[in-house]
């Protein structure tokens, strides 16, 4: 018997403000507010009604010099955000304001971004394999450690002890946390890894690879419990939702697949016209933030970015 989500209300909006094309997306603590980076150099904030329409403000944060490639929230302050750009620099600001509070100028091009659950560091990924751990109060890296292996996206675990590296070698890096000693090295893959989402429960994390494939992890036992294999692209970018029961996965397939976690099965596809760089749950409501490669009728990148919503009952 196929299991149906019975999806209803369901609906798109575009967002568009930004000249070139958005790389990430991502909500902050409560679900009020989502943030674009983009490779025009900058980011905006918009306040996001969960269920409302119309004109929707957005603030624009101006004073990188490269494209803003990935960015993140504080998990712990709404309002508290940071960008990692490819001018080198990683840059916090408050999103009431627009204005940059505090700023750190890294060896290399930052493309990778995320903080530890707590709010209290902040860990760098460049494109020379080299991570930097910032402390963010003062704003000032306490580590710096250089992979002799492609590093390509990085993430904590919910308590903080655990710290994840997909690798272009189709592993997966654990570390302890903060002594940075390797725990474990995963076999997930049979191409490159690389991206990695943490299910908001505890529970599994989620590896998106080269190969196509997803593949879900019991975090306790560190064993791999189910794979997707709806996608035939390498896989860019991968999310749970709120609950932990659905995650979308995206690549250059022309399509956003969500997934029930629990059984593998697909319930729903979002159709989309480019590649796709970023998918983002916001973390109280099922509402998907997507952003990817699109282009307009003159094949100019249009720089728009769109939230998907349903309800399911």
């Amino acid at each position: 018997m196929e299991e149906q989500i019975p999806f209803k209300n369901l609906h798109s909006r575009e967002y568009s403000g930004h000249k070139k094309k958005v790389h990430s997306v991502a909500w902050n603590c409560i679900g009020t507010k989502l943030a674009s980076g983009s490779v025009d150099q900058t980011a905006r904030i918009w306040h996001i009604e969960p269920h409302g329409h119309g004109k929707v403000k957005d603030i624009e944060l101006k004073g990188h010099t490269d494209s803003v490639d990935q960015l993140c929230w504080d998990p712990k302050h709404a309002d508290l955000i940071a960008t990692a750009s490819g001018d080198k620099t990683v840059r916090l600001w408050d999103a009431r304001s627009g204005k940059c509070s505090q700023q750190a100028e890294l060896s290399g091009e930052n493309i990778n971004i995320t903080y530890k659950p707590d709010g209290t560091h902040v860990a760098v990924g460049n494109r020379d394999d080299e991570l930097t751990i910032l402390d963010v109060r003062k704003f000032k890296p306490i580590h710096r450690r250089k992979f002799n292996y492609e590093v390509n996206e990085i993430a904590w675990n919910m308590t903080g002890e655990m710290f994840f590296l997909t690798t272009g070698n189709g592993t997966v890096e654990v570390l302890s946390y903060p002594s940075l000693r390797p725990l474990d090295t995963l076999m997930a893959h049979t191409a490159g890894c690389y991206c990695i989402a943490i299910d908001p429960v505890g529970r599994y994390f989620a590896v998106g690879s080269a190969d196509s494939l997803v593949s879900l992890w019991n975090i306790s036992e560190m064993l791999c419990v189910r794979t997707f294999t709806k996608l035939e692209w390498p896989v860019r970018t991968i999310g749970f939702n709120y609950t932990g029961h659905l995650i979308a996965s995206a690549s250059e397939d022309l399509f956003i697949d969500i997934s029930n976690v629990q059984t593998g099965r697909t319930v729903h596809q979002i159709p989309c016209r480019a590649a796709m760089n970023s998918v983002e749950w916001n973390p109280k409501y099922n509402l998907l933030a997507y952003a990817g490669d699109d282009k307009n009728k003159y094949q100019a990148d249009e720089g728009v970015f769109r939230i998907f919503g349903f309800e399911n009952a």
